[in-house]
């Protein structure tokens, strides 16, 4: 016959300060953990949504990204016109040559600076990225040194409202507009004119990559393998997703330490839930001297007391979760090992990142209860009368 769940749920109420405290440490272990995770997915996603999947982006052979990447004008010029590269609507190739670098941008988050991706782009560039559009303002014009910020920059940086004034290359570049992209990780970029960022970084003829668009889906793996391989280009092909979630690795120091942290805390909360159970059997040793009396069996008392302590746990993982969803949709941002600049993007906690906070802290109820539980079960009936 098993112990009813009311007697659990009554100590846990009549116990309310122990209960709250042990409660509030494995809250905020959970709490930690779930931080964490919502901090990496959020960047994952960022990256993982973004990259047009008919989209390859060339660089130089052997470089990691287009910031270390020396393309050549003239390598362009050759290759633009390959087989299986789609058509816009003025009928010529879609493929955009493309000029990146990274100036720093000061806020009152980083007053000391961050390096900020800009791109310079002809306007067949930006008919590629038709997922971007105008929020506010207009697009740079050509030949001009004006530029058009990414969302997330606008909303971080100061200097970058229209109307204000940027300095980077040669002299100050006017803030003309503020573009939205449904691909989160190009919100952190800065667009400008390829000739007029070529000729301020005196890059006329050694630019960073190309994008180019593929008619379909077979013509795009053949389009990787042939640029890749075609030793007189000596450029490598990658499709735009991938190069975007190679940037999810920035993520990787964040969720070790935050694991780390968050199993130093578990530790510690679990030995809080046991010396709360144990003190409970303690106190409680008549009354479970009394239900073994009255024909409760050591193993309804060993999963009773089990129960209780997970049902402790429970309730710090529900507490530990919503002391982090006031952090889903902050914005934020990470720099990248990759592109060695700035990413903004937003903390997101999921259905998966709770459930997983809340198995950990169901562990921990487990784990930190389990010894205790076994004890009570041990007793025996006149040792535990006997006890005061």
């Amino acid at each position: 016959m098993a112990i009813p769940l009311s007697y659990n749920l009554r100590n846990l109420a009549v116990r309310k300060t122990t209960t709250a405290m042990t409660a509030l440490g494995i809250a905020l272990t959970v709490a930690v953990l779930v931080a964490a995770f919502a901090l990496v997915d959020g960047l994952r996603l960022a990256f993982e949504a973004s990259g047009h999947p008919l989209n390859i982006l060339v660089t130089r052979k052997g470089s990691d990204s287009e910031l270390s990447s020396n393309f050549q004008r003239s390598v362009f010029n050759d290759m633009k016109f390959k087989q299986g590269i789609a058509r816009g609507k003025q009928g010529e190739p879609l493929a955009s040559l493309e000029i990146v670098t990274v100036i720093s941008l000061v806020s009152t988050e980083f007053p000391e600076g961050s390096n900020i991706t800009v791109r310079g782009v002809t306007p067949l560039g930006i008919e590629m990225r038709e997922d971007t559009r105008l929020a506010s303002g207009r697009w740079f014009t050509p030949g001009r040194r004006e530029v058009t910020v990414g969302s997330a920059i606008a909303k971080r940086y100061p200097d970058a409202q229209i109307g204000r004034k940027l300095k980077f290359g040669r002299g100050e570049w006017d803030v003309v507009g503020v573009f939205q992209s449904d691909q989160p990780a190009r919100n952190s970029e800065i667009l400008t004119d390829l000739n007029q960022a070529a000729s301020d970084f005196q890059r006329e003829e050694v630019l960073s990559s190309a994008l180019i668009r593929a008619t379909d889906e077979v013509a795009h793996q053949a389009l990787v393998n042939d640029l890749s391989f075609d030793t007189r280009l000596n450029v490598q092909a990658r499709p735009e997703k991938d190069y975007y979630q190679q940037q999810t690795s920035s993520g990787d120091l964040v969720r070790y330490l935050g694991t780390f942290v968050a199993i130093i805390m578990a530790v510690g909360s679990c030995f809080a839930a046991m010396n709360t159970m144990y003190a409970a059997v303690a106190r409680r040793s008549k009354e479970i001297g009394t239900l073994r009396v009255l024909g409760f069996s050591r193993t309804s008392i060993l999963v009773s007391f089990l129960l209780e302590s997970i049902l402790l746990s429970v309730l710090g993982g529900l507490l530990g979760i919503l002391l982090v969803l006031p952090l889903n949709g902050l914005t934020t941002g990470i720099g990248s090992n990759v592109t060695f600049a700035e990413t903004a993007f937003q903390l997101r906690v999921t259905a998966g990142t709770a459930m997983r906070g809340m198995l950990f802290a169901l562990f921990m109820g487990a784990f930190g209860g389990l010894l205790p539980a076994f004890g009570a079960a041990r007793k025996q009936i006149l040792d535990a009368l006997r006890q005061v």
